[in-house]
């Protein structure tokens, strides 16, 4: 925060200031008490600058604040946020000021809630296709999306020959096209993020004590008697002519099955088998190794190596019961 102690003012630029300001403080809506920012860059006059700061600090009183920043500086700034009711941008005339949305939002940021933004910019009449300088439209739509509303355009103005070099001098742009465009925007008078309860009167609906009266002719449209069903000008259908012959044929049992597990390729039960499929392969796999053991050709083999021929797969084995399943290892099948 930079203050300035008054001084004489003899400069062109300083004088023109001065011109251009005379009504400003009104249109800015500045009173006593408020903290106002102003921000600049290198191309605005330090005259200028200067005496606007005076001219606040006189606005404003000694309960105000006057505040200086520079908008390079502005993003590394310690501003909290909610700082400022008022923030004046490249509002200097010379300025030539370019706000980027990231400018932008840090400008909407620290203005308080209810506060206002007042920013000059040179803008071209036409859309570009550089893009760095935008138009009155776009620049209305950046104040838009950073998040102030009431986005207007106060008015717009011819460059001066003083802005038009300082255009071309600070930003490096030339152009034939060029107004100096002064826009507004106020921030919604709420914080971001900011949160409120709705309060919502849903009153009850009692239940009727009296059911509402029904009116005769409406309810005689939906009554049928037993006499309008004898009657013979009554034409009713007959379900079963609208069934075909298709329909009445019995469905075979076999379509009706849905199909197992692994029907029409090689079985493989699914994770977690619930049609018998699992069991049934395991028993597919247990006969298959009781097959693949080798059968006793002397009918002796379980009583034990003393009743065993010399080349019996199952030698050096304990005596087992007739019938038990016996696993022998590759080892023995090959050695037999």
């Amino acid at each position: 925060m930079l203050f300035f102690s008054p001084f004489s003012l003899d400069s062109p630029v300083a004088h023109c200031f001065e011109i251009h300001s005379t009504a400003g403080m009104a249109d800015f809506g500045i009173s006593a008490g408020q903290f106002v920012a102003i921000i600049w860059d290198k191309s605005s006059p330090t005259d200028a600058l200067k005496d606007l700061v005076v001219k606040l600090q006189a606005v404003t009183g000694r309960e105000g604040r006057v505040s200086v920043e520079n908008i390079s500086q502005l993003l590394q700034s310690a501003h909290k946020e909610s700082s400022f009711d008022i923030l004046l941008s490249g509002v200097i005339p010379g300025s030539a000021i370019l706000h980027s949305a990231e400018i932008l939002a840090e400008m909407a940021r620290i203005l308080r809630p209810g506060g206002r933004l007042f920013l000059r910019e040179p803008v071209e009449t036409a859309v570009v296709d550089n893009g760095k300088v935008k138009t009155a439209a776009k620049l209305c739509s950046a104040l838009t999306l950073s998040g102030l509303v009431e986005v207007k355009e106060l008015q717009q103005d011819s460059l001066s020959p003083e802005e038009i070099q300082s255009v071309q001098e600070h930003l490096g742009y030339h152009s034939d096209s060029l107004l100096s465009v002064q826009v507004t925007g106020k921030k919604p008078n709420f914080e971001v993020g900011s949160s409120s309860q709705l309060k919502l009167s849903i009153a009850k609906r009692s239940s009727p004590s009296v059911k509402p009266a029904v009116d005769p002719a409406a309810a005689k449209l939906w009554m049928l008697s037993a006499n309008d069903m004898e009657d013979d000008s009554l034409d009713l259908i007959d379900s079963d002519e609208l069934l075909d012959p298709e329909d009445l044929k019995k469905p075979d049992p076999a379509s009706l099955r849905a199909p197992s597990c692994g029907e029409g390729k090689k079985k493989k039960a699914c994770k977690n088998c619930t049609c018998g499929l699992a069991e049934e392969l395991e028993k597919e796999k247990s006969s298959e190794q009781m097959s693949s053991q080798p059968k006793s050709a002397c009918g002796n083999c379980y009583l034990g190596d003393a009743f065993r021929c010399a080349s019996c797969p199952y030698l050096g084995m304990p005596a087992f019961k007739p019938g038990e399943q016996v696993l022998l290892s590759s080892g023995n099948l090959s050695d037999a």
